[in-house]
């Protein structure tokens, strides 16, 4: 019974990130399964059902606020979920330890270069112009079906990553897109879990106990992301990259336990460093807005 309350908290923990920042949920929860046990088809089923749940539930919540581009929605949905119906049942025969620190080289390239293109705005405000395209979205939702299912996660990491890279949705519509598509991707995954390991090869406390948690936190993550200024979202969206595949190259690389955590306590504080400055930086772009929308008001 503790260890379900735990993962009802875990799940909660990681649906409130994942809902802000698009991403974390199946890390999280399949990392804290693997920990205590858990077979990795088995941490990726249980997380994948209780993703049915939560992602049904975060796509209405940012839905009901504006956070969903709809059109990337609907060209992401079906190649993700193929991919994590083929990621799902290969998964018994497939190593990803080869091909996980590649991803995350990859991954890592991508969220220092969110970082900098929202830092390097200065007082300015961020344009989006246009909207991703379908040459984009079909590949992508492919491979990180795919790789959701195989890792436990990767749908937010990849498909986050790549949409705030391309700069042509603004981050909160990336974060709401990328959770209301996750439902599709879950059922492909589910499936695909059901017919490889059974029914009884998943454990349905756990799934459940991660579904309690994220379905109280999905509400509030989509309310912060909806209220969270593109600027702040992408860079603190960019550190979250950034810190986690960087702990998976290093460890990738054989890096000693405390070489690793001496590195993720240092990325820590500059991510922290990066939101404050970011948070500094909107508050002169709102008051030079402020100052123009005055000057032009008529006296």
């Amino acid at each position: 019974m503790r260890k379900l309350i735990v993962l009802g908290f875990v799940g909660l923990l990681a649906q409130l990130i994942d809902g802000s920042l698009g991403m974390a949920y199946g890390v999280t929860s399949s990392t804290l399964l693997l920990a205590v046990g858990v077979a990795p088809a088995a941490a990726s089923a249980a997380v994948h059902f209780s993703e049915i749940g939560t992602s049904l539930v975060s796509g209405f919540s940012h839905h009901k606020l504006g956070n969903v581009d709809w059109r990337t929605v609907s060209i992401l949905a079906v190649p993700g979920f193929v991919g994590a119906f083929i990621g799902a049942t290969a998964l018994s025969n497939l190593d990803a330890a080869i091909a996980k620190p590649v991803v995350a080289g990859i991954l890592l390239g991508l969220g220092v270069y969110v970082i900098y293109r929202f830092l390097k705005l200065g007082g300015r405000r961020p344009q989006f112009k246009s909207r991703p395209s379908a040459k984009l979205l079909a590949p992508m939702g492919l491979v990180a079906g795919a790789l959701d299912a195989v890792g436990g996660g990767g749908w937010g990491p990849v498909g986050t990553t790549s949409l705030l890279s391309s700069g042509r949705l603004e981050p909160r519509k990336v974060v709401g897109s990328i959770d209301t598509s996750e439902f599709v991707v879950a059922v492909g995954g589910s499936l695909g879990f059901i017919i490889a390991l059974g029914s009884q090869g998943i454990d349905w406390g756990y799934a459940g106990a991660l579904l309690a948690g994220g379905v109280v936190a999905a509400p509030v993550a989509a309310w912060l992301v909806k209220h969270l200024a593109a600027r702040v979202l992408g860079v603190a969206a960019g550190g979250l990259i950034v810190l986690t595949n960087s702990k998976t190259i290093l460890e990738a690389l054989g890096v000693p336990g405390i070489g690793v955590a001496l590195a993720a306590a240092a990325l820590f504080v500059a991510w922290i460093i990066g939101i404050v400055w970011a948070v500094k930086q909107e508050r002169v772009a709102r008051a030079v807005s402020a100052e123009s929308e005055l000057e032009l008001t008529p006296a």
